[in-house]
C-alpha cells in the first residue's frame, strides 16, 4: 500500500534530533528522504552515547541509540560539500528534489551555493525548510540552539520542578527533549502545508522554524496565564496548577496517577474513595476551593489510597471512569497491551545488525499507513544508489566524485 506521499522526494540535510525527526516522519508517509551526511563522519547524533547499538562485523564504530530513533525511512549519502564537487552534487540532487530540510546556522549554506534562494533560483517548486534554534531573523538568529537550552529559555523550566519552600526546589528539564520534538512537528506540518500550496499554485516556498518559537508556541496556558491576567504560574512540580487532585499518589506497592479536571470527576473519586461527604464539603465541593486547599485534600487522598496496591486503584478508578494509571519504565510501556495493541513497538531489519526495534508512529491512518521500509542506514550506505537512481551517473563519474573528495 502506497504511502499519502510517495512520489515526494526530501533531501534531509539535518543531524541531531529536530530535523531528521522531520525527515523521519515524512518517509514514515511514503516520502524518498535522502540523507545528506558529512564525509567520514557522519550525523553527530550517531556518537551520541552511551547507550550504543550491538557490535557487529562490518560496522566499524557502533551507532548510538539515540541516533536510531529518528532515521528510519531514510537512504545515507556521505558527502563533502566544501568541495565543489560536493556542492554541486548537493545542488543537482536538490534539483530533483521536492522538499530539502536543513538545519544549519543561518548563512551556512549560502557561502556553498546551496541557500534557499540559491537553489530555488535552480528549482523553483522547492520547498526549502530551514530548522534553526531561534529563527532566520531576530537579534539571536546567529546563536546556535540546543533543545536543553530552549527549555530555559522559552519558559518551559519556569513551570517545571519543585515548588519553591519543597526539599529539591528549583528548574529542571523534562527529560527528554520536548523541543526538539515540537519543532520536527511543527516543520512537518509547514512542509505538508507548502506541498499543497504548490499542489494549487505550482509555487515552492521557504519554511522558518525556530526551537525557539516552538517552546514558546507549546506553553499553551502558561503563557495565556501571562499573557492574559498578569500571572506566573510557578514550578508546581507533580501538581497541576489549576486542577485538584491531579498528581502522583503513593499507593502501597508505588505510585500512581490520579487525574480529576472537573468537579463531576471529583465527586465519582470521593464515591470510589468512601467519602461521599467531600462532595459536600464546602472546601471541596469545587476546583477553585480544593485548589484553595489542596494540601488537606492531597493528605486526605494519600491516606486512602495508601491502604491498597497500585493494580488495585488502576483498576478502580477506571471503572470509575476517573482517570487513573501506574508511572511505567520503558520496558513496562514496551510490554503494556496497549503499546502492543496500537502496533506502537515495530521491528525493522538493520543492514548489518538484523532486526532491530523502534517506537512507531503515532499517525494511524485508515487508507495510507505509515510504512517502515527500512532501518536507519549506516553511514553512505546507499550513497552509489542514490548518485544512480537520482542522477543517473555511471560507474566512472561516481568514481571522478570520489577522486575529486566528493564522495
Amino acid at each position: 500500500m502506497a504511502g499519502p506521499l510517495t512520489g515526494i522526494r526530501v533531501l534531509d540535510m539535518t543531524r541531531v534530533i529536530a530535523g531528521p525527526l522531520a525527515g523521519q516522519t515524512l518517509g514514515d508517509l511514503g516520502a524518498d528522504v535522502i540523507k545528506v551526511e558529512r564525509k567520514g563522519e557522519g550525523d553527530e547524533s550517531r556518537r551520541v552515547g552511551p547507550p550504543w547499538m550491538p557490535e557487529h562485523e562490518g560496522i566499524e564504530t557502533p551507532d548510538s541509540t539515540y541516533y536510531q530513533a529518528v532515521n528510519r525511512n531514510k537512504r545515507s549519502i556521505a558527502v563533502d560539500f566544501a568541495t565543489e564537487a560536493g556542492a554541486d552534487l548537493v545542488r543537482r540532487l536538490a534539483d530533483r528534489c521536492d522538499v530539502l530540510l536543513e538545519n544549519y546556522r543561518p548563512g551556512t549554506l549560502d557561502r556553498y551555493g546551496l541557500g534557499a534562494d540559491q537553489l530555488r533560483q535552480r528549482n523553483p517548486g522547492l520547498i526549502y525548510c530551514s530548522l534553526t534554534g531561534f529563527g532566520q531573523t531576530g537579534p539571536y538568529s546567529s546563536r546556535s540552539g540546543y533543545d536543553y537550552l530552549v527549555q530555559g529559555m522559552g519558559g518551559l523550566m519556569s513551570v517545571t520542578g519543585l515548588a519553591d519552600g519543597e526539599p529539591g526546589a528549583g528548574p529542571i528539564r523534562v527529560g527528554i527533549p520536548v523541543v526538539d520534538i515540537f519543532g520536527g512537528m511543527n516543520a512537518t506540518i509547514g512542509i505538508l502545508a507548502a506541498l499543497r500550496h504548490r499542489d494549487a499554485t505550482g509555487e515552492g516556498q521557504n519554511i522558518d522554524i525556530a526551537l525557539y518559537d516552538s517552546q514558546l508556541a507549546a506553553m499553551l496556558n502558561a503563557a495565556s496565564s501571562w499573557l492574559n491576567a498578569g500571572v506566573h504560574l510557578g514550578r508546581t512540580g507533580n501538581d497541576h496548577p489549576s486542577a485538584v487532585p491531579y498528581g502522583i499518589y503513593e499507593a502501597s506497592d508505588g505510585y500512581v496517577i490520579i487525574a480529576t479536571f472537573n468537579d463531576r470527576e471529583f465527586v465519582r473519586l470521593a464515591e470510589v474513595l468512601g467519602r461521599p461527604d467531600w462532595k459536600d464539603d464546602p472546601r471541596y465541593k469545587s476546583m477553585g476551593a480544593r485548589v484553595a486547599n489542596r494540601a488537606a485534600i492531597k493528605a486526605e487522598v494519600t491516606a486512602i489510597v495508601i491502604r491498597q496496591p497500585r493494580a488495585h486503584w488502576v483498576k478502580l478508578l477506571n471503572e470509575a471512569k476517573i482517570s487513573t494509571g501506574p508511572i511505567n519504565e520503558m520496558s513496562d510501556v514496551a510490554a503494556d497491551p496497549q503499546t502492543l495493541a496500537r502496533d506502537m513497538v515495530v521491528t525493522m531489519e538493520h543492514p548489518v545488525i538484523g532486526p532491530i526495534r523502534a517506537m512507531g508512529s503515532p499517525l494511524k491512518l485508515s487508507a495510507s499507513p505509515p510504512e517502515y521500509r527500512m532501518a536507519p542506514p549506516l553511514l553512505g550506505e546507499n550513497t552509489n544508489d542514490i548518485l544512480r537512481s537520482v542522477l543517473g551517473a555511471d560507474e566512472a563519474e561516481i568514481a571522478a566524485l570520489a577522486k575529486a573528495g566528493a564522495i
